[in-house]
């Protein structure tokens, strides 16, 4: 386990949005009778959300997010993460997931706010640095398993109520209200339509390099195929509630505790969409972090960060080496997953290929900052379409084999 410490780097932080332009936040802390935040040492972490964390003038450490809404108005993020929030209330005291305490949402604005972890590290950086170890990849597989095994009720029970939702405009007091049922819908990666055609309209939105990730993906029909295949294994399977957007950064580290966060994309799916991903993010640091640590492209990195200046050979010698490095993680990630539950039995198979379809979908990500498409970057995608293509050959490699099912264990 990594530990914290006043020398350990906590999570990068970033100038947040003025609270003039945010009103909604210092509005729901106050409600909550925290008190609204001292501007002094108010900061904020990546995303695609604005966010804050800092104290607040009743002396609570506090992070507040924003989401935003669907263009017909309806906030589907917020209303998966309280449908989340309803079943984790049920959760045991020292339960293997732990998510930082959810304090409120005021689901009209579309901010929630969390009790801040100080001095917590972001996966992502434990894994950069070397310290995300079998210690911590056994409780994010403990953590996971835990999560596909969650009681989901339609509705919150009112004793749990007084602070998880504030709406306004609909109720009067917060106890009236019963929690969002879980989202059944289809998870929307990979998108099938892309698969066909690119939207003109995103085009403006997407890098040169972007563009030539997704035609790695169109312009190869066995590829295509066997996405389809995999959807179609996923209608099939088991369903269980899942994270669906599993990723390091989705993690933190916070003393010897492992938590996992941001629910948005919370609904009932296909596990295996959850355990391929956690796979994926290792195979993604096996391809890339050899040659571009942080897996970006910055003004300070040379060509050969990207593998421009490397042959074939190398590239496929230093993947291998990687590979070899990694896979004792995902080892451990498997371990502690069933040793909380047991898989069906062809979930580590549609694992593997939703562990390839991340990588597409990481290599696609990672991209945005480049023009042109690194040999790193389809490197990445020839492992992503090994996957894709023979799932099941790669299941006793990657260290996914089912142990034999345990009496009285849940599915």
């Amino acid at each position: 386990m990594t530990t914290t410490t006043n020398e350990t780097p906590a999570l990068i932080r970033f100038r947040p949005t003025g609270l003039d332009a945010a009103p909604e936040v210092n509005a729901l802390l106050e409600r909550l009778g925290l008190g609204p935040f001292v501007p002094d040492g108010l900061t904020a972490f990546g995303g695609r959300n604005d966010n804050w964390a800092g104290t607040t003038t009743g002396g609570q450490q506090v992070f507040v997010k924003t989401v935003a809404r669907a263009p017909d108005g309806s906030r589907p993020e917020i209303d998966r993460a309280l449908a989340f929030e309803a079943a984790a209330a049920r959760l045991p005291a020292g339960s293997p997931l732990r998510t930082p305490e959810h304090l409120g949402t005021d689901r009209a604005a579309a901010v929630s706010a969390f009790r801040l972890l100080p001095g917590a590290r972001s996966g992502s950086e434990v894994a950069l640095d070397g310290d995300f170890d079998d210690g911590l990849c056994a409780a994010a597989g403990r953590a996971v398993a835990t999560l596909h095994a969650l009681d989901t009720p339609t509705a919150l029970d009112t004793h749990a109520l007084d602070t998880h939702a504030l709406d306004t405009h609909a109720l009067d007091t917060p106890t009236a209200l019963t929690a969002p049922a879980i989202d059944t819908a289809e998870a929307p990666l990979p998108p099938m339509g892309w698969l066909r055609a690119f939207p003109w309209s995103e085009v403006r939105d997407r890098s040169m390099a972007q563009i030539a990730a997704w035609r790695l993906v169109q312009d190869d029909a066995e590829v295509v195929a066997a996405l389809h295949r995999l959807r179609e294994r996923e209608r099939t399977a088991p369903r269980t509630p899942a994270h669906c957007d599993l990723r390091f950064d989705q993690f933190i580290v916070h003393g010897t505790t492992l938590h996992l966060c941001d629910w948005e994309e919370f609904r009932r799916a296909d596990p295996a969409r959850d355990v391929g991903a956690f796979v994926g993010e290792w195979l993604f640091q096996a391809a890339y972090s050899v040659f571009a640590p942080t897996g970006e492209a910055t003004a300070a990195q040379d060509t050969a960060a990207l593998g421009f200046d490397l042959t074939h050979q190398e590239i496929v010698e230093r993947g291998a080496a990687g590979l070899r490095r990694h896979t004792p993680r995902i080892a451990a990630f498997w371990a502690g997953y069933t040793s909380c539950r047991t898989p069906d039995p062809e979930l580590a198979e549609r694992a593997v290929g939703f562990a390839g379809w991340h990588l597409f979908d990481r290599l696609i990500a990672t991209a945005q900052a480049h023009a042109v498409l690194s040999p790193v970057a389809r490197a990445a995608a020839g492992i992503g379409r090994t996957l894709l293509l023979n799932p099941a050959g790669a299941v006793a490699t990657l260290r996914l084999t089912t142990p034999e099912p345990r009496p009285g264990s849940p599915r």
